[in-house]
């Protein structure tokens, strides 16, 4: 397993690259943008930790940014932690025999969704390419909210 980021809901893009670049110091790694998703994700690194970031073997700060106007009120704004795994099917078994709820199921082979027992989302990826879609992950559907 990899510590890959963490994920925060920004208001003002431009005042959170302000504080967290000028400021802070962390430098941007990576942009996404989603006219689908109106949305934009800027992967950021500590200065140290550039190089290494680049080649996916740091973690990151990531900004989520909605284009669309929202409050973020009780914490809404921090968004998750995430992993990259071997096996996420393995894992996601693993989590669900601990008695951990899979929130978001890896249907795609790809992504799933879990909660620590303070209510936190971590997101769990798959290593590599996405892998084949099987059950009972395929037709499991989402419990609650991640």
């Amino acid at each position: 397993m990899r510590y890959l980021h963490t994920m925060v809901r920004v208001k003002d893009l431009d005042q959170s690259l302000d504080f967290y670049c000028n400021k802070l110091g962390l430098e941007e790694v990576n942009r996404m943008e989603s006219e689908k998703g109106r949305f934009t994700l800027v992967f950021l690194a500590a200065p140290d930790d550039v190089e290494d970031a680049k080649e996916k073997k740091a973690p990151l700060v990531e900004l989520t940014y909605n284009w669309d106007t929202e409050d973020y009120d009780g914490g809404r704004n921090f968004g998750h932690l995430a992993y990259r795994v071997e096996n996420i099917y393995e894992t996601c078994q693993k989590l669900m025999d601990g008695g951990v709820v899979i929130n978001r199921p890896p249907r795609d082979g790809h992504m799933a969704f879990v909660r620590s027992p303070d209510g936190i989302s971590i997101e769990l990826l798959q290593e590599g390419e996405h892998l084949p879609p099987q059950e009972p992950w395929a037709s499991m559907e989402n419990t609650g909210s991640w």
